[in-house]
């Protein structure tokens, strides 16, 4: 019932907006562009924002747009994981930070949970053998499963070790959390271990 209400809400929407002149049909696309990314807590892909517009509309050019008209905001469109999402402009993290609940903070890491989240985003697939490889200890199941909840991490391909256990990889959420675009964003990893032993 609710998926064929959506689909009615779909075929009226107006996506041409030929009654409009140009500027105002540029100008709603922009408004409905910005409205569907407004409301997603997950990146908005390119498919999606097509079914809201018209087809002589370009994303891109959209997306352009509304970002001029951002500018004096604190907050921007910024491209995360093969669509965009709403960020607050680095400038005013401390000020969030300081005005944040922190016990509402859904990413808060541990040393432990941030190192195991990097060997896997730089080694994925992984499974927990080669995770221990890299720390040198076992890494807890329950931490790897704290993970998984957070959404960070997900199943991968079986490792072709003995017993094929499971392997480790991360998700849409993880680059979105870190505000990476894909996984060729990760900083180049000889940088990151140069930083962490000086």
């Amino acid at each position: 019932m609710a998926a064929r209400k959506q689909n009615e809400d779909l075929e009226v929407l107006d996506r041409e907006l030929d009654d409009l002149p140009t500027e105002l049909r540029w100008r709603e696309w922009m408004n409905r562009i910005e409205a569907v990314i407004f409301a997603s807590s997950k990146p908005v892909e390119r498919e999606v924002l097509l079914l809201v517009v018209g087809k002589g509309a370009n994303i891109d050019l959209l997306i352009d747009d509304i970002q001029a008209d951002l500018k004096a905001k604190p907050y921007e469109i910024v491209p995360v994981a093969g669509g965009w999402m709403f960020r607050t402009r680095a400038y005013y993290a401390k000020a969030i930070r300081t005005a944040a609940d922190v016990g509402d903070q859904q990413h808060n890491f541990s040393e432990e949970e941030m190192g195991v989240l990097c060997a896997v985003a730089y080694h994925q697939p992984i499974d927990r053998a080669g995770l221990a490889d890299i720390f040198g200890k076992e890494i807890n199941r329950d931490l790897i499963g704290r993970l998984r909840y957070k959404g960070l991490i997900g199943n991968g391909p079986k490792s072709p070790r003995a017993g094929a256990p499971h392997t480790f990889v991360t998700t849409p959420e993880f680059l979105a959390t870190f505000d990476l675009q894909t996984l060729r964003d990760l900083p180049d990893i000889d940088q990151v271990t140069s930083q962490q032993n000086p």
